[in-house]
């Protein structure tokens, strides 16, 4: 006869090896907090309900896990997932609806009666949110284990993303109300970040009674600090950029430095222990400069962190590769490739000490965002922030770059705001392929008017790119990619392969990548939702195997005469297109229309009273002598 009280024998020997990380309890919580979110959590409707078990994290007390037994595995879980009282799952999901409002909750279900049958499912219900993940795989880990895979999951981080973006608003706000220039806001920023890897400075922030004191004491923690990787010029050029704190009005009025650096450290430097190798400083200037309307005028526009991750996969990168970055702004694209390479290595510490010091690269011409990528490199433990402040075009800088051996270049170039007196994008994309080794990879992303352009420079730069090396590529990125920047630009990521001039008959991978699943919100801008990770890994999937898909991809023989973009070769996939589809573009239509001044009303009534068959089964291509005879 099935037994209930074995399988929470079971479930309860297994969390007892771990009672020194957690907190125990059975059908009842010594929390008040939890003892009042669950006082109508009864799985029969109406008055008090508790879990087989409660289990509360000491390490992290806002993350708690909930386990309901079932003796016989044909009740593990419904379909429905609404049988409270019948099902393992069922159950412990409705006591982590009622939690979740105060905590992020862990929902167990377990069902069985020994060891050989016992089925686990793991379901995480973040705070706030509305709805549950199926997350961890079906065996019951240790404490330490759930605690760290919670902490890491995608789920968790972009919570937590979300949190810091509304954060950098907040901090934004506090600084312009203290005058801090916009241009020396990240510069603090990072300055107090790499203050508080020094624990004497930590520990004794709080004491300083002059503000004056506490801002020269970060200063020379600063310099102290990477002055124990960094020598010579650079440390003296660093030195200079972190000066204006021991001088700012603003900073030395009482208490509103040491305020700074506690919202800091708790919001921010929390976040990056937490959530390593993520380019935060780039989100923050983002952030900072953007009611400046500075990025425009220098033409920098900072590439979103899931974009730089994407170079990564479809470069293929390596513990052995040897990453340059010749536009290196923040540092993006060297820590999102520092984490790829990190994660190759499986902790193998000579090699991925050697990753940090011998295999990362950049160039950053301003001084100031120049401080910026060595301060983040050096935050996430590139100690030795292989940076160069300087041209990426002078001689002397790429031939230091070449002794190297770069395997893979990324960049994303400034974009140009004086057509006549900047350099084209298509000229940083050159001088990137130019220090790489033969048959590396190098992935940009640039205007897409730069892979369309058929007269003029830019027509005379795609000639001479296929003169040298092969076009791989050319993917079609989302329209609104840049639109947290309050950049309008549309964008397209080209790749080629370095020295190896492209070949007449080559066929080149077009992609309509234009679907990345973010959505828009009001107080964070383009946010990423759960979709992004099926849809990066078809992304990839249909790069490396080269597959066409209508209405998605398409190889095509080109040359410069050509224009380089998906959408003037691929097939239209008339599949997508039904009722609501039809209408919606319709309504993309109108709006257009009325922007433009080119339409003063909209009637609500149907100029049609009957609906149109969008059946497409019989449809056929057709050319237009066929109905224009000549």
């Amino acid at each position: 006869m099935a037994n209930e009280r074995i399988t929470e024998n079971i479930v309860r020997k297994h969390f007892m090896l771990f009672e020194d990380d957690c907190l125990i309890e059975e059908q009842k919580s010594s929390i008040p907090k939890i003892d009042k979110l669950l006082k109508n959590a009864s799985k029969k409707g109406g008055g008090k309900g508790y879990p087989e078990f409660i289990i509360s994290s000491l390490k992290n007390p806002d993350f708690i896990i909930v386990v309901e037994c079932k003796a016989n595995i044909a009740k593990h879980q419904s379909s429905t997932l609404d049988k409270y009282d019948e099902y393992a799952v069922d159950g412990a999901l409705l006591y982590a609806s009622f939690l979740s409002k105060e905590y992020d909750v862990l929902a167990i279900g377990v069902s069985g009666q020994n060891l050989k049958e016992l089925k686990v499912s793991h379901y995480l219900h973040l705070k706030g949110e509305t709805k549950e993940t199926d997350i961890f795989g079906d065996t019951l880990l240790s404490i330490k284990n759930y605690l760290e895979e919670y902490l890491k999951s995608p789920q968790k981080l972009n919570q937590d993303y979300d949190k810091l973006l509304v954060f950098s608003k907040v901090l934004n706000k506090q600084l312009h109300s203290h005058k801090i220039k916009e241009s020396r806001r990240s510069l603090l920023l990072s300055g107090i970040l790499i203050a508080l890897e020094d624990e004497a400075f930590k520990t004794a922030y709080t004491k300083y009674g002059k503000p004056e004191d506490l801002a020269n004491n970060l200063v020379n923690t600063v310099s102290s600090v990477l002055s124990k990787e960094i020598k010579g010029k650079k440390l003296d050029n660093l030195k200079q950029q972190y000066n204006f704190i021991k001088t700012d009005a603003s900073l030395g009025k009482e208490h509103v430095l040491r305020d700074l650096i506690s919202d800091i450290d708790k919001h921010i430097n929390l976040f990056i222990k937490t959530h390593k190798y993520y380019d935060v400083l780039g989100q923050f200037y983002i952030e900072f400069l953007r009611y400046a309307n500075r990025e425009k005028g220098l033409g920098i526009v900072l590439t979103p962190p899931h974009i730089t991750e994407l170079f990564t996969e479809l470069a293929g990168v390596n513990k052995n590769s040897v990453v340059y970055d010749n536009c290196a702004g923040t540092g993006g694209f060297l820590i999102s490739a520092m984490k790829k390479m990190i994660d190759a290595a499986k902790e193998n510490k000579d090699k991925i000490k050697e990753i940090q010091k011998e295999q990362l690269f950049g160039v950053e011409y301003q001084d100031d965002i120049f401080a910026l990528a060595v301060s983040n490199m050096y935050i996430h433990q590139d100690g030795k922030a292989n940076i160069i402040n300087g041209d990426c075009f002078d001689n002397e800088v790429m031939k230091k770059i070449k002794e190297y051996k770069p395997t893979m270049g990324f960049l994303n170039p400034p974009y140009k705001a004086d057509k006549k007196k900047d350099t084209e994008e298509l000229e940083f994309v050159m001088n990137n392929l130019e220090v790489l080794q033969t048959g590396g990879t190098c992935i940009a992303i640039v205007p897409m008017h730069s892979a369309l352009v058929q007269k003029g420079k830019i027509y005379e730069l795609k000639k001479r790119l296929l003169q040298k090396h092969t076009l791989e590529a050319v993917l079609s990125m989302p329209d609104e990619l840049f639109i947290n920047s309050d950049i309008g630009m549309i964008t397209c990521v080209m790749i080629f392969t370095a020295h190896k001039p492209h070949p007449t008959n080559k066929e080149t991978y077009f992609g309509y990548y234009k679907d990345d699943g973010f959505i828009k919100r009001r107080n964070t801008g383009r946010t990423e939702t759960l979709k992004w990770k099926s849809i990066k890994e078809e992304w990839v999937t249909s790069y490396i195997n080269r597959k066409a898909k209508a209405g998605f991809s398409v190889n095509k023989i080109v040359t410069a005469n050509n224009e380089w973009c998906a959408e003037v070769y691929m097939e239209t996939n008339y599949g997508v297109l039904d009722e609501e589809y039809f209408e919606k573009n319709i309504l993309y239509y109108l709006s257009f229309l009325l922007i433009n001044f080119k339409l003063k009303s909209i009637s609500s009534n149907y100029l049609l009273n009957r609906k149109i068959n969008l059946d497409i089964k019989n449809w056929k291509y057709f050319t237009l002598d066929h109905i224009c005879p000549k």
